[in-house]
């Protein structure tokens, strides 16, 4: 029994060559030559715990990402495409659907087939290439106040210049430097802690810090927001969301450009977000009391049997906003310089725990975190997470877009789950001028290295000669997972013994050179 186990080996050694453990096989036609074959196709997890080769590389990616947009000194150009025939062809007939749309509304018959056909269009046109929706907002905008809050202090404000560069700095020798800035914010106390842990649990506001948690997100938006305001050019920033010790999110974020650091804390200061959702203090139905479904209706009181009011309704009747959210007062300013350690320092330090979710941060060993973390999920159980959360029928309210079958405390959202501990936004956070390249862009960069270093020409695939197909399960023709991965180490092994011969090559003819340059000298 102490022997390895052979197929455990096979998937270690399989991490260790950089393959991935739980590849997707795919059906591939070629619609050149009229072949089929099963390709096996990279998971992408992001996460160690789900497959640590693919975390490795997205986690390497967003390294690069990182370092390639930090100080650039050349303005990004970013220019749409123009569009092409089939794009043109998809507007055209959405136009179409469009007016018989429009049609049947004048004459007040049924549009149910013209609004599946304008869902779908609207899919494909995003598939073809094109962003956004043709209509843009289709639904009135609801309006709330934008004065300040009177417990938030104001904010200066610059006349805004179309650039994203920072401003740079001639030092007495005449050499030009461009600093840039890596930021770290915090979420506020909630009570005393030791070692990530309440000292008293009973006194320890899990409230607000799950509701905290779960508006993370829209916490950082507004900060952004405020920093292009003082700033006065359009900031570009490449963030990652990861966990404390107490289970709190906070955030890390690299700043192209600079500003003084009391501007910084003063914005941090100074940014809220207000929750402007219906009250969720006190549950209105609990237990085996519960709204009941009426199809064509709704979801009624059982008692009395009226309608619960709508979300649009509830939001109506609003005043007040559910909940603010805030920074701490710890805010961490580094000013950085390209190229030098800081900045690599900085860089591993932004993409440390990627490949972790938030509650890997736990030490499994320590009992008290784990009821931290049991407490933290039990207060996140019944706090809305979304507008269409179930556990608005807790507080009389129907979620928006309700359906059947809902019941409080049952919410399929990551922000409920355990691994998430409320936050369910992105963990990186990037903006789009940041490096002038989509991540896809940079992937295809990486490829070309490597096709490049083992000789190889790297020509783009003809996006339109595949015609890829899932396998369905049982499928003959899909080799078990085990011979795939044995298969996939050997073509690992077979490219890392040519890139060793290449580089041997390599080192073999600058030595020569070296000679040479000596024997003329």
């Amino acid at each position: 029994m102490a022997q390895p186990l052979a197929r455990e080996v096979a998937v270690e050694v399989a991490k260790q060559h950089g393959v991935c453990i739980r590849p997707v096989p795919l059906k591939r036609l070629d619609i050149h030559t009229g072949t089929w074959d099963v390709v096996d196709v990279p998971c992408g997890a992001t996460l160690e715990a789900t497959c640590p080769p693919c975390a490795k590389r997205n986690r390497q990616l967003r390294m690069a990402q990182c370092r390639e947009g930090w100080h650039l000194d050349q303005e990004p150009v970013i220019t749409p495409d123009e569009p092409n025939d089939e794009q043109r062809w998809l507007i055209e007939f959405r136009a179409d659907i469009q007016a018989q749309h429009d049609q049947a509304v004048s004459k007040g018959e049924d549009t149910a087939d013209q609004d599946a056909i304008i869902t779908e269009l609207d899919g494909e046109i995003n598939e073809a290439g094109m962003r956004g929706n043709v209509l843009s907002r289709t639904t009135a905008k609801r309006n709330r106040s934008t004065r300040r809050r009177q417990d938030a202090p104001n904010l200066p404000k610059r006349a805004m210049t179309a650039t994203t560069l920072g401003r740079t700095f001639t030092s007495s020798d005449g050499k030009t430097y461009r600093p840039s800035l890596f930021l770290t914010l915090t979420l506020p106390s909630y009570g005393k802690i030791r070692n990530g842990v309440p000292v008293d649990p009973a006194s320890y506001d899990y409230a607000r810090a799950a509701r905290d948690a779960l508006h993370f997100s829209k916490l950082v938006d507004r900060f952004v927001q405020n920093l292009r305001r003082v700033a006065g050019y359009d900031v570009q920033y490449f963030a990652a969301v990861e966990p404390q010790k107490r289970l709190a999110p906070h955030l890390h974020m690299a700043i192209r450009g600079t500003l003084p650091r009391a501007e910084i804390k003063q914005i941090a200061a100074a940014t809220y977000h207000q929750v402007w959702w219906p009250p969720a203090e006190t549950a209105a139905f609990d237990g085996d009391h519960l709204p009941i479904w009426e199809d064509g209706v709704g979801y009624l009181n059982p008692a009395t049997g009226e309608v619960l009011p709508t979300w649009e309704q509830a939001l109506d009747q609003t005043a007040e906003p559910l909940h603010v959210s805030r920074f701490g007062v710890q805010v961490d300013v580094q000013g950085v310089l390209a190229g030098t350690p800081d900045a690599d320092q900085c860089i591993r330090y932004l993409s440390k725990y990627l490949t972790k979710s938030i509650a890997d941060s736990l030490d499994p060993d320590d009992q008290a975190q784990k009821d931290h973390a049991a407490r933290m999920t039990e207060a996140l159980r019944f706090e809305p997470c979304s507008p269409t959360c179930p556990n608005w029928l807790r507080y009389g309210v129907q979620p928006k877009g309700a359906k059947p079958g809902m019941m409080p405390g049952r919410c399929r959202s990551k922000a409920h789950k355990p691994d998430h501990l409320g936050y369910a936004g992105r963990r990186v956070l990037v903006s789009r001028k940041w490096s002038n390249k989509t991540l896809t862009e940079h992937k295809q960069d990486r490829r070309t290295w490597v096709l490049e270093a083992l000789g190889q020409n790297d020509q783009p695939p003809d996006p339109h000669r595949y015609v890829w197909k899932p396998v369905p399960a049982g499928d003959a023709n899909v080799a078990p997972l085990a011979v795939r991965l044995l298969r996939s180490v050997a073509e690992r092994q077979r490219w890392r013994t040519h890139m060793a011969q290449l580089q041997a090559q390599a080192d073999s003819q600058d030595l020569s050179a070296t000679d040479g340059l000596a024997g003329a000298a």
